[in-house]
This record gives structure tokens, sequence and C-alpha cells, in this order.
């Protein structure tokens, strides 16, 4: 643990003496390419654990990693995240490169935004806050209300969470509450922390649900959902970001969920993939199959419970299984837990008065942000800023 501290904490104070590159992960690289770019031998990847070698494939196009090169061009070290927890190290040391998996050091600060509406909602709430995704997740939730009615001295007023890393927006935005005033009428949305569901101040429920089947027949779970966990035994942190069904080879794999085919193909140590589109944010993901169900391409919609192809042990594969892997918004969830999740059919009961009574003081804040003769100008408030629960 404290050697993985300690090099952390090496890469990060050095730069402040070196030039640490901040680049866009190209389209079409793979881990063995990039291993391939700086002449580090293959074998880093092969004698990788199972689980390193799929996290290795969750690598996406465009990803921001932070490379630091030698003054040769050799590759000294480089840090690049696979997820909103968990990054891929590789490093140098005595002229050997290894690899480890590290918890991401990143920041999040909380803080409330008031911000008149001069020219457009998209406009003025990326020049208050630099952040454009703060719109589209507003939007998202705010689904029906007609945005284009917004009139000059109306006000959007936002509470959310935002993660950085080295001082840039760090995944998406966590909208806590808002109010959207559409000419001159005011409309609320509230995150509920029972089901992580948006309501209105009368606990009048506004995010749709959507359930996902199991893609399969299968024998056993033959490995779990693992975020971020450090192994007491190995003492490194270890993650799996989907769940593994134990199959026979050639069983049929089927659609989790209406939506359209982002990929498929070979990916990585991932083999044979299948990536899905969904509604409200959602991304399935299906590895290691033997083969696609003919006449299946990209960009083709597909319905939940079609079949879509077949279990195999493609890629880097001890075994035929399926690996299925769900990301909301980009982030990794665990699959059985949103296939398992009951339908509440939103709050009742003691939970929506608790909820009610709480959105007053959310209400009451934004009423007085609102009330101020000038609405000039953008209002930030309760900014906190602190690391994350490792305290690095």
């Amino acid at each position: 643990m404290k050697k993985i501290i300690l090099l952390m904490l090496l890469f990060i104070s050095s730069l402040l003496s070196v030039e640490i590159k901040e680049l866009p992960w190209p389209k079409g690289e793979t881990f063995l390419t990039f291993l391939e770019k700086y002449a580090i031998p293959q074998k880093l990847y092969f004698d990788l654990e199972k689980e390193d070698k799929e996290l290795a494939s969750e690598i996406m196009a465009e990803q921001r990693y932070y490379l630091y090169e030698n003054e040769d061009g050799t590759l000294n070290q480089v840090l690049i995240p696979v997820s909103d927890e968990i990054q891929l190290h590789i490093y140098e040391e005595n002229g050997v490169y290894k690899f480890q998996t590290l918890p991401i050091n990143y920041k999040e600060f909380t803080e409330t935004i008031a911000v008149p509406i001069t020219s457009s909602v998209s406009y003025d709430i990326q020049k208050a806050t630099g952040n454009a995704a703060l719109t589209a997740q507003l939007k998202a939730i705010f689904s029906g209300v007609n945005f284009r009615g917004m009139q000059k001295g109306d006000f959007v007023v936002i509470k959310y969470s935002q993660r950085s890393l080295l001082g840039r927006s760090f995944g998406l935005p966590d909208i806590k509450g808002a109010m959207v005033e559409v000419a001159g009428r005011k409309y609320y949305r509230f995150k509920s922390k029972k089901d992580d569901k948006y309501y209105d101040q009368k606990g009048v429920g506004f995010t749709k649900t959507y359930f996902f089947k199991v893609p399969l027949t299968y024998k056993r779970i033959s490995s779990h959902f693992t975020k971020k966990r450090w192994h007491p035994v190995l003492k490194r942190y270890r993650a799996h970001l989907g769940t593994d069904f134990a199959a026979p080879r050639g069983r049929k794999i089927y659609a989790a969920g209406d939506g359209r085919i982002d990929f498929i193909g070979r990916r990585g140590g991932y083999g044979k993939t299948i990536i899905i589109n969904h509604r409200n944010g959602y991304r399935t993901l299906y590895a290691h199959q033997n083969g696609f169900r003919k006449g299946l391409k990209r960009r083709q919609n597909v319905k939940k419970g079609q079949h879509i192809g077949y279990v195999g042990s493609t890629g880097l594969s001890s075994g035929p299984h399926l690996h299925f892997g769900l990301y909301k918004n980009g982030r990794a969830v665990n699959a059985m837990k949103v296939i398992r999740k009951p339908d509440t059919k939103g709050l009742k009961g003691k939970s929506k008065a608790t909820f009610i009574a709480n959105t007053k003081h959310y209400i009451k804040t934004f009423e007085e942000i609102i009330a101020d003769e000038n609405r000039a100008k953008a209002t930030k408030l309760d900014r906190v800023t602190y690391k994350n629960d490792l305290n690095l």
C-alpha cells in the first residue's frame, strides 16, 4: 500500500519538474499497439492476470491519458484511466517495464450555481462554469420542459458535484437538485438518495426506469463485478468491470435491452465483442463471443431478448463464458444490481414525506438566490473541495 502511494506521489510531484503530456487515446489504438509503439515487450501484457487484461480492453478512444517520456523518446511511465475509479500504470524500473492498477487520485467539489439567462441555457451555463456536460445532464433530468421558451431574465439554479483530475473536469457532473425557470414558471428536480432517481418538489417521479434482462442462460457466475478493491494478500488493487457468466460454448446470447449496435468485431483481450447503446445513457458490452448472429452490423437496432451471438472464449479467456459489462453515462456499474432492481413506482409513505421535507431546504436556498434584485451575474455558493476516500 505504501509503495503504491509513494509511486503516485512521485508521479504527481514530477509534474512540477518535467513535461507530462496529456493526450487523447487515438482511435484504433489498443494496449498492445501502444506497447509496440514504445518497443515494450508484449510479454508485459500476456503475463497479466485475466482481470488486468480485460481492464486493458476498457481503454476508450479519446480518453485522456498522461504520458512521461524520457529524453530519448522512450517511455518512462504512463497513467491510463479505464474508469472513474481505476487507472493502468506502466512504468520503468531498473530497465524493466512493470504494470499495476492504481486508484485515481481525483478531487471533487460540490457547488450551487445560479445562472441568469442572457442568451441560451447552453451558452450561459458554459460561460459560468466551463462545464459543457452540465447542460446535457440538466436537459436530461428536465425532459419534457421546453427550454426554447426561456426568456432573458429567467434563471437556472443547480446544485451539483464534479470530479476533477489535474485541474480538468473528470467524468460527468452529478446533479443533486435543480430549478429551471421558463417564462417565469419554475420547474424543480431533486435526486433521491433512496433510489438515485429524480422527483419534483411534490415527489412526482421524472426518471424513466429501464430494465435489462440477463443476456443468456448460464451455469454460474465465475467472476463478479468489482469496481475497486485492495487485495490484502497480493498487496495491490484489483478491479473487474463486468460480470462473467460461465456457459457452454455456442450457447445463444441475447440483447439485454432495446438499443443500437455501436461496435461489433474484435476488441483486444475481449475478443469478439458487441457493444449496444441504450436509452438514458446506458451501454452494454458482450465479450469473448465465439461468433455473431448472421446479418448483424453496426448502427443496427436490436430489441431486448433478440439473439445477437454465441458464447465462446475468443480473446484472452481461460474458458467459454460471457463477459457482460453495463455502463451508465460512461461509468461501469454492477449489472446484477440493475437487473435485479425492483420496480419501485415512485416514493410512497414515509420515504415520500421525508423527501418532500428535505426539498424545502433546497427550494428556500434557490429562492434566496434568485430573489436578488440585481440578477445580473452567476453566483457560486458552498463550494467544498476534498480528496477521495484514499486520502492521497
